[in-house]
């Protein structure tokens, strides 16, 4: 009998992990994320694009990610008001410098983005500088998580 319900509590313990996990899908999505959702949006086209020390130009990289963004939002673009796109900058530089290179990164990304058919009335952009690291930190790892834009669904 102690056997049995060792063995019982053995198989739900399996049985709820299980069920917890979910099944990656086509382009890496998962199952649990529905689409023309933000998660989708993260998940199939990626919300940030990263960009070199004091640069605001886009790499291959992050045309490749605005590319996988254009397709997405002509698919599921019309379910949102706007497409607000956040520039940042890494801690190194004064705040307003950093400001500055915000801006100028989310407006790359901005006219990117217009220059390949998405509805410019729609994209608003913000610069946050160096105010909201991604990552906290003093070291090339840190800093080249916070040179980023951010598309964000709105």
């Amino acid at each position: 009998m102690k056997l049995s319900i060792k063995v019982l509590g053995a198989v739900a313990v399996l049985l709820l992990a299980a069920a917890c996990s979910s099944t990656p899908g086509p382009e890496g999505a998962t199952a649990s994320v529905a689409p023309g959702t933000p998660g989708h949006f993260q998940q199939v086209a990626g919300d940030r694009v990263f960009f070199e020390t004091d640069q605001s130009t886009l790499t291959p990289d992050g045309r490749a990610t605005l590319d996988k963004q254009v397709a997405w939002l002509k698919q599921y673009g019309d379910r949102y008001q706007t497409f607000m796109i956040e520039g940042h900058a890494d801690e190194r530089g004064t705040r307003e410098y950093n400001l500055a290179l915000g801006e100028r990164r989310a407006n790359t990304v901005r006219t990117y983005l217009a220059s390949q058919g998405i509805s410019a009335a729609k994209l608003k952009t913000i610069s946050y500088g160096k105010e909201r690291p991604e990552v906290v930190g003093s070291d090339e790892g840190a800093w080249s998580r916070n040179r980023r834009a951010v598309t964000v669904l709105q």
